[in-house]
């Protein structure tokens, strides 16, 4: 089968001065096109053999921590897109699919026949022959739109630019390396956090802030300095986050204050309070009200509604519930070195200070545990559990052990 990956033929300065200022580039031209929008898409993700292993195609680097092909996916969803073909190999095949989401009708492929058969239609179909961001500015330059059995004809042997009846199409801003990659990031900064403030959030210095396009913010949340909210992260109304935050795919609600801490992949219930200095890893969620204090990490656990730890704890592949206090220096040990466990807490359950949990282990509800315990086995409802070493006194030991190095005092 023939493959579709290589040169676009397309010269790169069509109509991008690469000597001017960032904001001058943008031509601001507009053309009427007699052409139906589009509802088809094709993008080319072009793959250069003679660059590391671990780099990768233009239009899946990310801009403000969205790859551009996602950049791109959402601005034509939003623009009544129906259908996309990226033309991509197998290595980038799954990166390229996440770019959209997942119940879009997408084909991603490098053979010619997949691409033929995506064109056989009359309907006009856009074209990114190169990686390029969404900017309602940018006049016509490079992407193009033309009829699908068009394109079929004008592609049959190769790539071509030169194809009958197709109308240059503006509002796409060519990426052609990581220069451009950086002098748009900050223009595009502005603009998000500019539109996020006529939202109604407050973002205290707009210049120390980075904001993923795909995050979502309610109104009167204040963004404090050297946050980086990433992802799909939504975040609720009347909330701070930051400073020096990290929030990373995450839900969070109402009321949430999170405070030189980091956050990945989880959900905060309503009213909890994180930080300073804390690690959420992915996969918990952490009820209503509860405090996730100095040095504490979570990791793939489930909090329940007022729970409590303070400082230095380590919760991880566990199911806690509501209104349970863990003392400082608590740890789930729940890795023997080949296999994880977990631990199930119940409600308002109390674990003394330095107390380790040996998963797989069960604590009973209104439980408490006594500081400097290891757990190793069931803990009843409504139990104490001590699990350590009887405390003795050797009295005067401390006396005549200086008396023998010759200190009488």
């Amino acid at each position: 089968m023939n493959k579709f990956i290589g040169n676009t033929g397309f010269p790169a300065k069509v109509w991008y001065n690469e000597s001017a200022n960032i904001h001058d580039r943008i031509l601001i031209i507009k053309e009427e096109s007699i052409m139906v929008r589009p509802q088809s898409a094709v993008f080319f993700l072009e793959e250069d053999s003679s660059v590391p292993v671990h780099s990768k195609p233009l239009m899946l680097e990310a801009v403000l921590f969205c790859p551009i092909l996602n950049w791109v996916s959402n601005q034509l969803l939003a623009d009544g897109v129906q259908r996309f073909f990226v033309v991509c190999g197998p290595r980038f095949a799954e990166e390229a699919r996440k770019c959209f989401p997942a119940d879009a009708d997408v084909t991603v492929s490098e053979q010619q026949s997949d691409l033929m058969a995506f064109l056989n239609s009359p309907d006009p179909v856009l074209v990114l022959p190169r990686a390029a961001l969404p900017m309602a500015e940018a006049g016509p330059g490079f992407a193009y739109a033309a009829p699908g059995y068009e394109l079929q004809e004008s592609w049959k042997e190769r790539m071509t630019n030169a194809v009958t009846a197709a109308e240059l199409v503006s509002g796409w801003l060519p990426i052609f390396g990581p220069e451009t990659i950086a002098e748009l990031e900050l223009m595009l900064r502005d603009r998000i956090v500019k539109k996020h403030i006529q939202n109604g959030v407050r973002i205290l210095d707009p210049a120390a802030v980075y904001i993923d396009p795909r995050v979502e913010i309610g109104r009167g949340t204040t963004i404090l300095p050297g946050t980086i909210l990433q992802g799909g992260t939504k975040i609720g109304e009347y909330c701070t986050i930051g400073p020096q935050a990290v929030v990373s795919g995450c839900t969070v609600g109402d009321g949430v204050v999170i405070n030189a801490s980091q956050v990945n992949d989880s959900v905060l219930g309503d009213g909890c309070d994180v930080g300073p200095y804390a690690h959420i890893r992915p996969n918990c969620m952490v009820g209503a009200k509860c405090h996730i204090g100095a040095f504490v990490q979570l990791k793939n656990c489930v909090l329940g509604e007022g729970t409590k730890m303070s400082h230095l704890t380590y919760v991880g592949d566990a199911d806690v519930g509501s209104g349970v206090n863990f003392g400082c220096g608590t740890i789930t040990t729940n890795y023997d070195g080949f296999k994880k466990y977990r631990c199930t807490i119940g409600d308002r359950a109390f674990i003394g200070c330095n107390t380790n949990l040996i998963a797989p282990v069960t604590v009973g509800e209104g439980s408490y545990i006594a500081a400097g315990s290891t757990i190793t086995e069931e803990v009843p409802a409504d139990a104490l559990a001590v699990a350590r070493s009887r405390q003795k006194n050797l009295e005067g030991w401390a006396a005549r052990r200086r008396k023998m190095h010759g200190q009488d005092k």
